[in-house]
């Protein structure tokens, strides 16, 4: 998750879901095959782009960047209370962690037996959070 290289997680997508290139040439519309298979390679595309193909391949491609963010540039606390207040932009609550988040946390505090502070320090997430992780999702031995 720390580096992204979009174009090859797209074409694992479109393999997982066996779409066609015609399929996907007549969705892009301006673009020719040459153009989508350099899609694949690159390490970025627009937004527009990957807008379009979390439509065509009914996956949000954006999550991966969330994640991301929420995990390796997290919003210092006392930058929160500034950002909400002078921002014009819709303000999204960073807390919402998914499964996937939840799971790498989970794994390094098991398999690679991080401790929780490291870990609350690293990626900025609550201990308590992680606490409650662990009684949740954590077999009880």
């Amino acid at each position: 998750m720390k580096d992204i290289h979009i174009g090859s997680l797209i074409k694992k997508r479109v393999d997982e879901r066996e779409i066609d290139t015609f399929r996907i040439l007549t969705f892009f519309k301006s673009y020719t095959e040459s153009e989508i298979k350099k899609q694949y390679k690159s390490q970025s595309i627009k937004t527009d782009d990957l807008l379009k193909w979390s439509k065509l391949l009914e996956y949000d491609f954006f999550r991966i960047y969330t994640q991301h963010i929420i995990l390796f540039a997290p919003i210092s606390k006392t930058k929160k209370i500034d950002s909400i207040k002078s921002s014009a932009l819709p303000n999204y609550r960073k807390n919402l962690y998914t499964k996937e988040i939840i799971d790498f946390v989970l794994d390094l505090y098991v398999n690679e037996k991080k401790k929780i502070q490291e870990i609350s320090n690293k990626y900025n997430i609550p201990k308590n959070t992680i606490h409650n992780w662990i009684k949740k999702y954590l077999p009880k031995n």
